[in-house]
């Protein structure tokens, strides 16, 4: 290759490289310029972020954030589509949107479920043993599919000892409804609709006797965190207000009537569904954070729901976990 052919390549590569610098920039200064744009749906842990809105605490901190409200599934749908910056959902499930295309970074783990998710019942079967040979609805490859496997395990029940009906969790009250299906998997308040649809059912197993198994977080699009991290910043820093807010016992009515004005339902019925879940501080979120082999880590417990996608054909490929989490930002918020 002669001299000024090398020049015109080495020109060729600069401008490339230039022009993809300025569309960073410009794709930067356009993040820069709108709010930051959150899913999140009907969870406590959730809900939660309901009164750093109502309470305008994100003007207060000097981030500008939109909140859109979704059943579950749909708001995975839109963080994949490329609609929201962030979503809010389980640590298992974080896994199964960056499978599919739509990688997502966990910087804050809202809480863990104690009891909320449930595996419901009809009359007469009081355990997760009593469905052998039973139809069990679950909306294959998310949190309560992984829940019910993992008890089913502990009873050392096969795979193919229940049968599997895929479902969505916002239809569940009207599956479990149908003369089949001998149980469903559904979270709060779901599970309670389920449980008024089928006079007598009942809980027979729930995330709190599986604690840890279930954490719930805050999944960010890493091209953005890396554009805002500041901001982002800044809104994992409120998370610990927001919990503060419902812990102190002189304001935890009027946070559970935000939340409860959130989903629909009185602040009598709303109470026991808080106590299900249990809210991480900042602190306690930090713990979490810390890298370990078993439930108390959000690392032992993501690995764990990794082998269940990956076994249960969720995904084709077993994720690096550590490459979806972030802990800095809680450590540095704390």
């Amino acid at each position: 290759m002669g001299l000024n052919s090398s020049r015109r390549t080495t020109l060729r590569l600069l401008s490339r490289l230039a022009a993809g610098v300025c569309a960073l920039a410009a794709c930067t200064a356009s993040w820069a310029a709108e709010p930051l744009r959150i899913g999140y749906s009907d969870w406590p842990g959730w809900v939660a972020w309901q009164i750093a809105i109502d309470k305008g605490w994100f003007k207060e901190a000097g981030v500008d954030v939109r909140f859109d409200w979704f059943d579950y599934s749909a708001s995975m749908d839109a963080f994949a589509a490329g609609k929201l910056d962030a979503v809010l959902m389980t640590n298992g499930d974080t896994l199964v949107t960056g499978a599919g295309g739509a990688k997502g970074v966990m910087v804050l783990v809202t809480d863990y479920s104690n009891g909320n998710d449930i595996i419901v019942a009809k009359p007469g079967i009081k355990s997760l043993a009593d469905l052998k040979g039973k139809k069990v609805a679950v909306e294959v490859g998310l949190v309560e599919h992984l829940m019910l496997r993992a008890g089913m395990k502990l009873l050392g029940l096969k795979a193919g000892d229940i049968e599997i009906v895929n479902a969505k969790t916002n239809e569940m009250p009207q599956v479990f409804a149908t003369a089949d299906i001998a149980a469903v998997g559904a979270w709060q308040p779901i599970a309670g609709q389920a449980l008024k649809a089928v006079p007598g059912s009942k809980g027979i197993y729930t995330s709190a006797d599986e604690p840890g198994l279930i954490y719930d977080v805050l999944a960010v699009n890493p091209a953005n965190l890396n554009a805002r991290r500041a901001d982002w910043q800044k809104v994992v820093k409120l998370w610990g207000r927001v919990v503060a807010y419902i812990d102190d016992p002189k304001t935890q009515p009027d946070a559970v009537k935000i939340m409860a004005a959130r989903s629909g339902v009185s602040p009598a019925e709303y109470l026991p569904l808080l106590k299900g879940t249990h809210l991480l501080s900042l602190d306690e979120g930090s713990k979490v954070f810390e890298k370990g082999s078993d439930y108390k880590s959000l690392y032992g417990s993501t690995e764990v729901a990794n082998t269940f996608n990956w076994f249960n054909k969720v995904y084709g490929f077993s994720q690096k976990v550590d490459t979806y989490i972030d802990p800095s930002l809680t450590h540095a918020a704390k």
